[in-house]
């Protein structure tokens, strides 16, 4: 099975990906045939700041789970706001 079939599966999820000399935390918005549309995740900040189109031969690594993921989705949770308990 080729990487870009595999990355299908998580397209919308958050991820650490490597590619080519860089590194970050994101999201995979779409995967194509030989490229990856793969938006940033300010980790500082808590919010997407860019958007790039990755080559897929250039991709070296890339994490699903784990728990720094799972510390990020967690603080990025807990920053977004309460939703109204009367109008529930």
């Amino acid at each position: 099975m080729r990487l870009v079939d595999k990355l299908k599966l998580f397209e919308k999820q958050l991820v650490f990906m490597k590619w080519g000399s860089s590194e970050s935390y994101g999201k995979i918005n779409y995967v194509g045939a030989d490229f990856v549309d793969f938006e940033i995740f300010d980790t500082d900040e808590l919010e997407y700041t860019d958007k790039l189109l990755i080559n897929a031969q250039l991709i070296l690594e890339v994490v699903i789970s784990g728990s720094d993921i799972a510390r990020i989705l967690a603080e990025y949770s807990a920053s977004l706001p309460a939703h109204n308990q009367d109008n529930v």
